[in-house]
């Protein structure tokens, strides 16, 4: 199979690392799924840029910790290309900071439904298409703060992130012999709008300080990584967890 002959999947990709994901899979040839959930005119906003650079992309919209949805939105892109090659496991949220003493069960249940049970549910439902096309690639895109326990307020984040690092070695195992490489991807603090919400600028200010590069990192040199474990230049791993930090956790 050729680079450019695959489609993707990228989840979350209206916005962020998500959207510059499908934008860098777009150039390299992909034809991209563009999910939303929420934000459509934004999604639809990728899919129209793809587009209009001589890329293809169609949209599928819906709730990737719902097993129903999830389905239905692989059969919608079954029904446009009839393969799959690569899905990206990006969509994710903090949904808010609170501390732990304050946690509720339905914040805890929510916050790992949409960053671990939705890498669970989509990466189930698409193995039928890769196995029919002979294999594939799943990237899963985790977090520093599956290592360091995250900021303020975001122990169920941190720990949905840390099960979807462990998820990923545990798929990459069983996955390898059918020819589907799994991966992830763990960005520090990197521009987007997931900062611009839930992170106050006194504290964005002091992690940027504490990052040895001095700065934060921007969503195209996540998408670049994701990128690379999606190409032929990627064919001899599998398991591995790519961090994109800027040497956070040296500091």
């Amino acid at each position: 199979m050729e680079f450019s002959e695959g489609v993707a999947w990228v989840t979350g990709s209206s916005t962020g690392i998500g959207r510059a994901v499908a934008e860098a899979l777009a150039r390299e040839g992909r034809r991209v799924a563009v999910h939303y959930n929420a934000s459509e005119d934004e999604a639809r906003e990728v899919a129209e840029g793809i587009s209009s650079s001589g890329g293809e992309a169609m949209l599928v919209g819906g709730d990737v910790s719902d097993a129903g949805e999830v389905e239905r939105m692989v059969g919608e892109i079954e029904g446009r290309y009839g393969r799959l090659d690569v899905l990206v496991n990006n969509a994710g949220s903090l949904l808010e900071r609170r501390p732990f003493s304050e946690m509720t069960e339905d914040l805890w249940d929510r916050v790992m439904d949409v960053n671990l049970k939705s890498v669970f549910l989509c990466s189930k439902a698409v193995l039928p298409m890769m196995r029919r096309g002979g294999g594939g690639r799943i990237v899963n895109v985790t977090s520093v703060a599956a290592r360091n326990g995250g900021g303020p307020g975001s122990s169920a984040y941190a720990t949905a992130k840390g099960g979807v690092s462990t998820l990923t070695r545990a798929m990459a195992k069983e996955l390898v012999g059918e020819g589907i490489l799994v991966n992830g991807v763990a960005p520090g603090v990197i521009t987007t709008p997931f900062h611009d919400r839930f992170t106050p600028p006194e504290v964005r200010e002091n992690l940027k300080n504490a990052i040895p590069m001095g700065r934060e990192g921007t969503p195209e040199e996540t998408a670049s990584v994701v990128a690379f474990l999606a190409s032929p230049a990627a064919n001899y791993l599998v398991g591995e967890i790519i961090e994109v930090n800027g040497g956070q956790l040296m500091s």
